[in-house]
């Protein structure tokens, strides 16, 4: 099951849960802002989240971390360039938008790990490196349930911006055509700020 919640602190952003059925376990994805309505969430749900995944470090995918993952007191993970952002607060952003955001010890990820849920190892996430939006940017992607999310690197339409720190028009151009489009073509795309749309949708316009 993949739920999406729209947060928003300085800027709207898509938080999504990806829940496994069967056990209500899954996890949280760039939960950006209004930790307290996604706690919320979780409890009326009674849902166990096991991890918090960033698919890059800009502070609007980022916001409620801290607060969710002592609250919940469990791990969150990211790229292994993911220190790059969240440890510097203009890098991340949220120095040049209010108070400056900063979270550290997050557990790094590698293009290709899979992240699984404690117990059921076929309810998982491959980790895609992506970047070009951020040096730190991935796609987490499940086969089983043709589904990714991928952040700020692709929206309906349109692509991620290359123009903030570490960004790069080739890096992003190459990160779609190399790793996104090459997932089938019904693989639903769950961006941080747009609708979702589908690999094949988003090939066939792709003009960028």
């Amino acid at each position: 099951m993949v739920v999406e919640v729209p947060v928003k602190g300085y800027f709207e952003e898509n938080c999504f849960f990806y829940i496994d059925d069967e056990t209500r376990h899954g996890f949280i994805i760039d939960p950006g802002a209004q930790a307290d309505g996604l706690l919320g969430l979780i409890r009326k749900n009674g849902w166990t989240i096991e991890k918090i995944l960033l698919t890059h470090g800009h502070f609007d995918h980022m916001g409620a971390v801290d607060e969710i993952g002592n609250y919940l007191n469990i791990p969150v993970l990211a790229h292994r360039r993911s220190d790059e952002y969240l440890l510097d607060a203009r890098k991340n952003l949220s120095a040049l938008c209010g108070p400056a955001i900063i979270v550290k010890g997050v557990r790094h990820l590698d293009d290709g790990d899979i992240i699984s849920l404690n117990g059921k190892p076929d309810f998982s996430l491959k980790v895609i490196y992506a970047p070009g939006h951020t040096t730190d940017s991935v796609v987490f992607y499940s086969h089983k349930d043709h589904v990714a999310f991928v952040g700020d690197t692709i929206f309906k339409g349109s692509i991620g911006n290359y123009q903030y720190p570490g960004g790069n028009l080739e890096d992003i151009q190459r990160s779609i055509i190399d790793k996104i489009f090459t997932l089938p073509d019904e693989t639903v795309l769950c961006s941080g700020h747009s609708e979702q749309t589908t690999v094949g949708t988003e090939k066939r316009r792709y003009r960028y």
